[in-house]
């Protein structure tokens, strides 16, 4: 007879995968039809598998039990992003001390407000630890979160919410601040929204596109080996 753990832990991936696939798939049509910053994929998905979790009473614990293959998909996600790195490598030769100093900027300025923030706010520990690497995408800020004892799944919460609320200031910011540059639009949109940002950018224009993706790859490199120095000065 079917082992009766292997069958529930069986039902508990599917349920969970077609619930976050689900949910993720219909978000992506309905941002495609009506593109609202608060009608975002990254943010309508959680919301509604939150809702979904509290009906069923279900636990942190069960969802990414169910979910675990994709936070696997990561890894091969990171590798991938060699590719934009190659493909704009004749831009990164033209521009690369004015990319190197906004990334260094960029990337001094989110984790110094995030660690002010967190200070005035009273969070201390691997809470604050986690909301450091808030500003790069989702696989760096994980890794980069584990490796200065921060809790990598909570920071991927903070790295959605500072996405969609990037990917919103930065049209407000373009709005009232004449930038003529498409690299200096796209780099706003890479360094401050990572993947959200990315994609606002990209509707922008398509310099604008490429340069916040190749932008955003570069600060999560940048993050990723810097982190053991940063864990140690943490210390």
């Amino acid at each position: 007879m079917p082992d009766p753990l292997l069958i529930d832990s069986a039902l508990r991936i599917l349920l969970w995968s077609a619930v976050t696939v689900g949910f993720y798939w219909g978000a992506k049509q309905i941002y495609r039809r009506w593109p609202r910053w608060w009608l975002s994929p990254l943010l309508v998905t959680p919301v509604l598998i939150a809702a979904v979790v509290l009906a069923l009473h279900a636990s942190y614990r069960d969802y990414i039990g169910g979910t675990h293959w994709l936070v696997l998909l990561l890894g091969p996600a990171t590798v991938a992003f060699a590719i934009p790195i190659y493909e704009q490598r004749g831009l990164i030769r033209r521009h690369w001390p004015v990319l190197l100093i906004g990334m260094l900027v960029g990337s001094g300025t989110s984790v110094l407000t995030s660690w002010a923030l967190a200070t005035l706010a009273g969070l201390d520990g691997p809470l604050r630890l986690s909301l450091l690497p808030r500003s790069i995408s989702t696989p760096f800020a994980m890794e980069v979160s584990g490796d200065i004892g921060g809790i990598p799944d909570l920071t991927a919460v903070f790295v959605v919410i500072t996405g969609i609320a990037g990917a919103a200031m930065g049209d407000i910011i373009l709005a009232r601040v004449p930038i003529g540059s498409a690299l200096a639009r796209g780099a706003l949109f890479g360094v401050g929204a990572h993947g959200a940002g990315t994609a606002r950018a990209a509707q922008i224009g398509e310099t604008e596109g490429a340069v916040a993706g190749l932008v955003m790859v570069l600060v999560g490199l940048l993050n990723v080996l810097a982190a053991p120095l940063v864990a140690q000065l943490l210390r």
